[in-house]
């Protein structure tokens, strides 16, 4: 290949990713504008200040659950586990490693081996039992994969998994932020998990590591 096809690739290259990039600025500033629109509609006195993303309120349910919140503590502490190995998950698709990213799928799916729903019965343990399968399913497929692009391809229906099973038990301590990234999933948009509110898309990596935002705070 000589020097000028080179240079035409280089360049072809460059102009998908500033494409990209300006669509993902483009779709967040059309958000911010309307939240700010319903922002100036509300009663201040009734915000509650602690869901607050990049100034805005975060209000609205994305996933809706049973409330479960009634169960044993042990299982709690086992999904809590879970998403401790999720988060890692993530953390390493951040970061594009793939070989990382393998290794944290495989906790993912050795920590949803170790919920034990016998404590469970009628439709918490269905709704238990379906979430869970989700989760091995998608942590095995990522264990599984090669390359770090067909790992992410896998990370939407984990991801969901994990935050309804999170949310309908009450099993955590910490903060949960919801996030979402509109270019995601070939522009069809897809939701992560993140204990920091700070936007570190698990889908993009360094290509748009910003690209997003927080939907539901789960407290």
């Amino acid at each position: 290949m000589n020097r000028r096809s080179i240079q035409r690739i280089t360049f072809a290259g460059a102009v998908m990713a500033t494409f990209t990039f300006t669509a993902c600025a483009e779709q967040q500033q059309e958000a911010t504008a309307t939240a700010q629109e319903e922002h100036e509609g509300m009663d201040h006195s009734s915000m509650d200040h602690s869901n607050m993303n990049h100034g805005q309120m975060v209000t609205k349910q994305v996933v809706e659950t049973p409330d479960y919140t009634s169960v044993a503590e042990p299982l709690k502490a086992q999904v809590a586990a879970l998403v401790d190995s999720y988060l890692s998950l993530k953390d390493a698709l951040v970061a594009s490693n793939a070989e990382t990213a393998k290794a944290a799928a495989a906790s993912v799916l050795a920590a949803a081996e170790k919920v034990d729903l016998a404590v469970l019965e009628g439709d918490q343990r269905a709704f238990a039992e379906e979430k869970l399968e989700e989760v091995k399913q998608s942590a095995s497929g990522i264990a599984e994969a090669g390359e770090v692009g067909a790992q992410r391809e896998r990370l939407e229906l984990l991801s969901e998994a994990t935050f309804s099973l999170t949310k309908a038990f009450g099993a955590t301590d910490q903060k949960l932020y919801y996030q979402h990234c509109p270019m995601a999933n070939s522009n069809q948009g897809a939701y992560w998990l993140s204990s920091n509110q700070e936007i570190r898309n698990p889908y993009f990596g360094e290509q748009m590591l910003k690209c997003g935002s927080t939907e539901e705070v789960l407290n």
